[in-house]
């Protein structure tokens, strides 16, 4: 049966190791996400005559990099295993143990970008609109690195293009649904933002259009994403990812609106 299907690439998720120390694919896809979005941060700040710098930009997506860290670990545990929190507090800790939430990771990051604001005396939604073409290059590397860790597979199917994940106990070809996410939230998106930073625009719009793009996208994937076992659907073929999903859209389409009336009261004056 696997013969009528994609044959899955094996490929061994730590590229090489040296006593206890192991460099995983995983880990490398970050990095090279991290890489290329501080390389066009630093493009950007070069062309804001002197709106940022390079030393804000570091500053930035240091702060980011540990929201992305705090608010991931801490959305997985609250959204996907709050009644193993409530069992045993300490598993929150356990980070090694893996378990990382998207939308735990943008309210850390949203946090952060409210600090660095205040800190810099700069509006919420410039730095929101100076971070938002960045993170797709990130959410789109680790895809691929959940691909390569066959994990977070799709549901079953027949498609032509399915694969048979080797860590999937059934082994049932199944959609890759990693693959679809790259290429909606990381490729796709990023290529609209890019799109749009490169035109005139009111406040808002890039935040906007991230958080409008991303929960349209992991809504649409998500029909085609097996949901996580302990949770299944939250109810009829609706998935917790869907659920956290849609208040993002609704958020964006409200930034886009406030930054439209700040724009509108600006030209007022």
């Amino acid at each position: 049966m696997s013969e009528q299907f994609l044959p899955f690439p094996h490929i061994d998720p730590i590229i090489f190791s040296i006593g206890p120390i192991a460099l995983r694919w995983y880990g490398l896809m970050y990095l090279i996400g991290f890489v290329a979005a501080l390389f066009l941060a630093n493009k950007a700040a070069e062309k804001s005559n002197g709106l940022w710098t390079k030393e804000q930009v570091s500053d930035l997506l240091f702060y980011s990099f540990l929201g992305v860290i705090l608010g991931g670990r801490v959305g997985y545990v609250l959204f996907y295993q709050f009644d193993l929190f409530l069992s045993n507090p300490s598993y929150l800790l356990r980070i090694w143990e893996g378990g990382m939430s998207f939308h735990g990771g943008l309210l850390g990051v949203i946090t952060a970008i409210m600090l660095f604001a205040r800190k810099t005396n700069k509006r919420i939604l410039e730095v929101g609109d100076f971070v938002a073409p960045l993170v797709p290059i990130g959410l789109g590397m680790g895809r691929i690195g959940n691909f390569i860790n066959a994990e977070l597979w799709g549901r079953q199917t027949d498609v032509s293009w399915a694969f048979i994940f080797p860590t999937d106990p059934l082994q049932v070809p199944r959609h890759a649904s990693q693959l679809y996410e790259f290429f909606l939230e990381g490729f796709l998106l990023f290529c609209i933002l890019y799109y749009l930073a490169k035109k005139p625009r009111a406040l808002g719009v890039l935040s906007g259009t991230f958080l409008i793009g991303y929960g349209i996208f992991r809504m649409i994937v998500e029909f085609y994403r097996e949901p996580d076992a302990h949770l299944g659907f939250i109810f009829s073929y609706i998935s917790m990812g869907q659920i956290l999903s849609l208040p993002m859209v609704i958020g964006g389409i409200a930034l886009i609106m406030i930054g439209a009336k700040i724009q509108s009261n600006n030209a007022a004056k």
